[in-house]
């Protein structure tokens, strides 16, 4: 019997260890480990599933889909806001469950688990102005029509960096359309999903609309969510290597996809900006979740003039940052994942640094742990080092000289990933054109804090496509029919 090791919570039955299918907890056989990135300690050993119950939740979704899309828009949003109003209830726990899984300070936590529930209130409520059109005929004697229906059945993938948010976002658009709903959570995170399932269990939320599968082989189990021909609908948030072969298995059966991948966010100072607050700005932006988020500032451009300036700022800045396990009171910076994302990330420092990068802070691993990698700014950064190239996904941050303005939104756009840029400028002018010429699909004007349920997250380019949140989170779940009436005259 699977079971949770260390964990106390408030409410027990959060911390399920079993597949959800169908509204029934599956046992297994095979079991996997659950490690506390920040002391190594296993919390949890939960059920380890494959091909055949991710087969069982599409049949058992693809059944469901008839009544739940047959609901009226306003049952499903009342069903959506009991979901939410759990997930709020539950807050406390429910970012202890994913500290202890992922390794982020808790007060983020709190704010990943606010934010992936306002998603859910959100949609309910956007699920109620799925609105279609009435286009004026080219005769009298027609009529037409558009409507939007839902997709059909949705499968996801979704990462360990927001175990619960990534789901919450895209289930609830999914669930607000009338669509069901099975996803496959990282390995590395299963217990937050699967208090989400509790808790849209206790929502009222019917058997088989919303399903969570546990397993480690991640290659056959995703095979299966998306070539099934009964899936209509495919999302997925990871690397975009891992995007890119999903998308191809996709393409046997002609899914709609929706890929959020990778991102090499630059961050742009301008010699007029407002320098304690790009400071301020990047620091959030960089080290929230240690880094490992794909909207992070990847590499720091700022402006020659002001270069000595920022830096000193900067490097105080980062000083102040405390590294510890997320459970401590005043920890900002957590744990990476595990002991090979560390390798990964001390392996782009140290490559640079041979290329002539220069170490101001940081460089190694921390006296915290295994997996725990020090706050780290270099300077001296070209374009072409590793640190500069990569998605870092760690607490690095590389800082890269600029002269003007067109050289810096070359440099900006050298990169085959498109999420989020960030520039601070006081010039309005200059706001708008280097808005303009950035491509990327969120840009942050003066904020290093962009994500919130009433914009349109995704990106350009080969960091993917389709929008998450906002009135636009809808699209993606929806099919547009478009009826012409004849006849109207005889």
């Amino acid at each position: 019997m699977q079971h949770t090791q260390s964990i106390e919570l408030k409410d027990k039955q959060l911390a399920k260890t079993l597949s959800y299918v169908n509204g029934q907890w599956l046992e297994s056989e095979n079991h996997v480990a659950v490690i506390n990135p920040a002391n190594g300690d296993q919390i949890a050993t939960v059920s380890n599933h494959g091909v055949n119950e991710t087969e069982l939740a599409i049949k058992h979704a693809k059944a469901a889909m008839v009544a739940w899309s047959s609901m009226t828009a306003l049952h499903r949003a009342e069903l959506l806001r009991k979901w939410f109003n759990l997930v709020m209830e539950h807050q406390d726990d429910l970012a202890n469950l994913l500290t202890q899984e992922q390794g982020k300070p808790i007060n983020e936590a709190k704010g990943e688990i606010a934010y992936g529930a306002s998603f859910i209130e959100w949609f309910a409520e956007e699920g109620k102005r799925i609105y279609g059109d009435i286009i004026p005929a080219p005769s009298n004697d027609k009529r037409i029509i558009v409507i939007k229906e839902p997709v059909g059945l949705v499968t996801a993938i979704t990462p360990w960096n927001f175990p619960n948010a990534m789901i919450a976002r895209k289930a609830a658009a999914a669930l607000a359309a009338g669509c069901t709903f099975v996803v496959r959570p990282a390995i590395q995170t299963p217990l937050s999903a699967l208090a989400l399932a509790e808790l849209a269990d206790r929502a009222g939320i019917p058997p088989g609309v919303f399903n969570v599968v546990v397993g480690t082989d991640a290659s056959a189990m995703g095979k299966v969510l998306t070539q099934h021909s009964d899936v209509a609908k495919f999302t997925f948030t990871g690397s975009t290597d891992v995007g890119k072969k999903l998308i191809s298995q996709c393409a046997t059966t002609v899914k709609k996809v929706s890929m959020e991948l990778g991102g090499n966010a630059p961050f742009i100072v301008f010699d007029d900006a407002d320098i304690d607050a790009s400071v301020l700005g990047a620091v959030q932006s960089k080290y929230r979740n240690a880094g490992q988020t794909c909207v992070c500032t990847n590499r720091i451009f700022v402006q020659k003039k002001v270069l000595a300036q920022f830096t000193q700022k900067y490097l105080l800045a980062v000083k102040e940052l405390t590294i510890g396990n997320g459970l401590d009171e005043g920890v900002i910076v957590g744990p990476l994942i595990s002991s090979d994302a560390v390798n990964a990330v001390d392996k782009m420092v140290k490559d640079s640094i041979a290329l002539g990068a220069k170490l101001l802070l940081g460089g190694k691993r921390d006296k915290a742990g295994d997996n725990f990698y020090q706050p780290t700014v270099l300077s001296q950064v070209s374009t072409d080092m590793p640190i500069a190239k990569n998605e870092i996904f760690g607490p690095v941050s590389p800082i890269i000289a600029f002269e003007n303005e067109e050289d810096v939104i070359t440099m900006a756009n050298e990169t085959e990933y498109g999420l989020a840029a960030y520039f601070y400028t006081r010039d309005i002018g200059r706001i708008w054109r280097v808005a303009t010429k950035l491509q990327y699909g969120m840009i942050g004007i003066n904020e290093g804090i962009i994500s919130n349920t009433a914009a349109p997250f995704g990106g350009m380019k080969q960091s993917g496509y389709g929008r998450e949140g906002s009135k636009y989170g809808l699209d993606d779940y929806l099919d547009i029919k478009y009826l012409c009436m004849g006849g109207l005259n005889s």
